[in-house]
Order: structure tokens, then sequence, then C-alpha cells
């Protein structure tokens, strides 16, 4: 596994910035925000919620996303905990996840609850209303692996022109072959081989208004 220690730098407070991949981590202005436009709105959440529902990620990161669709789940009041996979190459330490928690909204402590969980060697994670597991290494071989399959997908890798290995045709493909009928998608990017590979693995994907400065995004329904 490659270390991402010394890899990051730090903006605006407590924004980490990949130096691999000259990418923010989340938004500048308002990474919750962001979370709550781009990968619930974009996926119909939370109204899709249900028993057993099942979201992947191309891209763990700070875990931000987690928090967000955790804090949704609860509030929601569903019966039973969200599955929750996530695939990430490069994990942060516990030091850097505990720094960029710092800029997000408590959670009514799940926050401080998944910084205590945290392990930059992955695995499964058991927290009130929520079971996660967190696969490291490259997705392009860890995804083809998971027998798992999801009823929404966040793609939050790096910008496709920085991290194009995150969103290749190919794995877009395995990102369709792991996707529950009817399932959905949701990325930030609205760039045109993105969509092109999505359309190709089975998915109708349409062009919506991005968040903040991003004009467009992307949302794709897993036909059948």
């Amino acid at each position: 596994m490659q270390d991402q220690t010394e890899q990051i730098e730090w903006r605006a407070g407590d924004v980490p910035v990949s130096t691999r991949f000259d990418d923010p981590f989340f938004s500048l202005d308002n990474g919750v925000a962001e979370t709550e436009h781009v990968f619930l709105a974009g996926n119909d959440l939370p109204a899709r919620f249900a028993p057993g529902f099942h979201i992947a990620e191309l891209g763990f990161g700070t875990g931000l996303n987690l928090l967000v669709v955790w804090d949704a789940w609860m509030q929601a009041g569903i019966t039973g905990p969200l599955r929750f996979t996530s695939f990430e190459a490069f994990p942060l330490s516990r030091a850097e996840m505990a720094r960029a928690h710092q800029a997000f909204p408590a959670f009514e402590g799940r926050r401080d609850l998944l910084g205590a969980a945290w392990s930059p060697e992955g695995g499964r994670i058991s927290l009130p209303g929520v079971e996660i597991e967190v696969i490291i290494g490259d997705a392009r071989q860890t995804l083809p692996a998971w027998q798992g399959g999801a009823d929404a997908w966040f793609l939050d890798g790096f910008a496709p022109a920085k991290n194009p290995e995150l969103w290749s045709p190919d794995l877009m493909a395995q990102v369709g072959s792991h996707t529950a009928p009817d399932g959905t998608v949701a990325t930030y990017t609205a760039a045109g081989d993105v969509r092109r590979g999505l359309a190709a693995a089975g998915f109708e994907v349409t062009r919506i208004p991005g968040y903040g400065r991003k004009r467009h995004m992307t949302r794709a329904v897993r036909t059948p």
C-alpha cells in the first residue's frame, strides 16, 4: 500500500489538498453542502432509503460523504443499519483525518466516533446505525474482486484530468456490474469521458446543475 503521509498540504485552515493529485479533498467553500447537493440529492437520497440500503464509493478521502449520509440516515429513522463500502488507494493517517475533521460539524458526536475508529489499514467498522467497509488498494484491482453490489454510488475520486485511473471505461463497467437494477450513480464531474463510460456500462446518464462554481455534474440510473 502506498503511503499518503507527506502528500497533504493544508489550505484555508484545515482543508486538506492532495499534493499527489493537486486537488482538494472537499470543497474549499462548503464541503457539507457540496456532499448534500452532489451525492445525496444526486442519488435522490434520503427519499430512496430503505432497510438494507447499500452505498458504495470510489474515494473515501476524509470520510465527509459518509458522515453526511450517515447523519441523514439517522434522521430518517430507517430500521437497521446503513451499509457503506468505500474503495480508497491512499488513506489518510489518523492524525490527518483528525485534523481534516475539525472543519466538519460534529454530527451529534458521529464525527468523533468515526475518527476514533479510523485506521489507514481499512477494514470493517461498526458504528451506531452504520456498517462500514473501507477497502484499501487500487480500485482497478479491488472493485472487480468485490462480491457486493450497491443501490447508490458516490464517485468521488480526484478530478478525472488529474486522476484518470479512477474514471476509466473499464472501471465504470465494474461500477455498472456492481450496481443493483435501478441503482444510481452521482458524481461532481460532468466530463464527457466519464459520462460515456457510464453509458457504456448500462446507465442512463443525465447532466444536471453542479454545486457552487461547477456548472454541471452527472447523475446516472442503471437500466434493467
